[in-house]
């Protein structure tokens, strides 16, 4: 479910993981922050230099779609979520 504002170009995602996927967790105080997401030009050289300046990483990049995403964790254990459109191949 997304909720938006037509003031804001923000959205905020409510996600729901149950317990045969990927990202399903058990429920615990704290946990209900599931993650930030920001867009970026160039998914895998964010990840990179995110993980270069200390962020762990917690999914490598990959695609889905149209889209390149990947996941690091902070120093908090948040996941932050990059998300850009695929590139083309480099040849």
């Amino acid at each position: 479910m997304h909720l938006t504002s037509p003031r804001s170009s923000q959205r905020l995602e409510l996600n729901y993981y149950g317990p045969k996927t990927r990202f399903y967790e058990q429920f615990r105080t704290g946990s209900e922050l599931d993650h930030l997401a920001f867009w970026v030009e160039d998914v895998q050289a964010e990840y990179s230099s995110l993980v270069a300046k200390g962020a762990r990483e917690a999914v490598k990049p990959f695609q889905e779609g149209k889209y390149q995403l990947a996941f690091v964790k902070d120093p908090d254990e948040i996941w932050i979520e990059l998300i850009g459109l695929k590139r083309p191949s480099r040849k």
